[in-house]
């Protein structure tokens, strides 16, 4: 990615550079090419993300690898009841200047200041101790004894969570789910990649990761995203999609009334639509399409939709919804 390069010339380079990362990526994880291609969005797009999966899907191994492979700081936080706010964004300590003998505070930084921070757990923390981090992915900035401090940029969080072990965890509130631009499902192996994996012998191999992109690349590429342009007929597709989840509208489908207590905001919607440019870009085209819309609806809704008791006692899914929306808009 040459300096003068159009925007053109630039999305040719993110597809190769796209091929380049999976293969990396594929020395260490196998499968799991939708879990990857949705972490690149979400990067590239400069959002955060929520991976919910069960233990030894190699959630952490996926995160410490995209960031070797990208040149990027990575921290990792093992969130647990006894964290404080001051252990992930750092603490002030009193130290005496041997010369002068005059004492000052010196501030300690956290594991926060890193590019790539892996939040795991989250939800095992107190909720004090889970806004001290999303205050920093809001605003990109920590403030500690009344100074302010920038987060270096990207700056990329990914928190993690086990959807089966709820014991003794505190579940993030809604308005603070909302500022993931992603919800990721990892899910089981196929049988065949599953047979790959049992062929590895834990924690004995160590591959050779080449690097294939740093920091400045990944922020031009922020950059070249807000620039692509999107048609109206899908702008609209994408707005009326996320207005649907909303039982308080006037034509809401029935089975949103019956299920949904809580539709998703406008920050939904400014996620999709740049989510489908993302996605669009990775895969070599300049402007999303319908379909890049409908690729990236599941992750960026899964987690806006709040269900109520009937969906709940009826086994209806955040994602089974949003597969009858899309049904729904389709027949529009």
């Amino acid at each position: 990615m040459k300096k003068g390069k159009s925007d053109v010339e630039l999305v040719k380079t993110l597809q190769d550079t796209r091929q380049r990362i999976e293969k990396e990526i594929s020395k260490v994880i196998i499968g799991q090419k939708g879990v990857i291609k949705e972490l690149l969005i979400a990067l590239i797009s400069g959002g955060h993300c929520l991976i919910v999966g069960v233990p030894g899907l190699a959630k952490t191994l996926l995160v410490n690898t995209l960031s070797q492979i990208l040149s990027l700081r990575f921290n990792r936080i093992q969130f647990t009841p006894d964290l404080m706010p001051s252990d992930i964004t750092g603490t002030d300590i009193l130290e005496e200047d041997e010369n002068t003998g005059k004492r000052r505070f010196r501030f300690i930084k956290g594991p926060i200041f890193a590019n790539v921070v892996l939040a795991d757990e989250i939800n095992r923390t107190p909720p004090k101790t889970q806004a001290a981090l999303l205050q920093a992915m809001q605003e990109h900035k920590v403030t500690a004894g009344g100074v302010t401090y920038s987060l270096e940029q990207p700056f990329f969080v990914l928190a993690t969570q086990n959807p089966i072990e709820q014991e003794g965890t505190y579940p993030l509130p809604e308005a603070q789910l909302d500022r993931f631009m992603f919800n990721i499902l990892i899910e089981y192996p196929d049988e065949e990649e599953e047979l790959g994996i049992a062929r590895l012998h834990p924690g004995s191999f160590k591959a050779n990761l080449n690097p294939v992109l740093d920091g400045k690349k990944i922020l031009m590429l922020q950059e070249l995203v807000k620039r692509v342009p999107i048609s109206e007929s899908v702008l609209r597709y994408a707005v009326r999609l996320v207005a649907l989840t909303r039982p308080d509208l006037r034509d809401a489908p029935d089975f949103v009334k019956e299920w949904i207590s809580w539709g998703a905001s406008p920050r939904a919607t400014q996620y999709l639509v740049l989510a489908a440019k993302t996605s669009a870009l990775l895969d070599g085209r300049y402007t999303p399409g319908i379909e890049d819309i409908k690729e990236v609806v599941h992750p960026t809704l899964r987690h806006r939709i709040i269900t109520n008791f009937n969906a709940e006692a009826e086994g209806i899914t955040t994602d089974r919804i949003i597969d009858f929306l899309i049904e729904k808009v389709d027949k529009i």
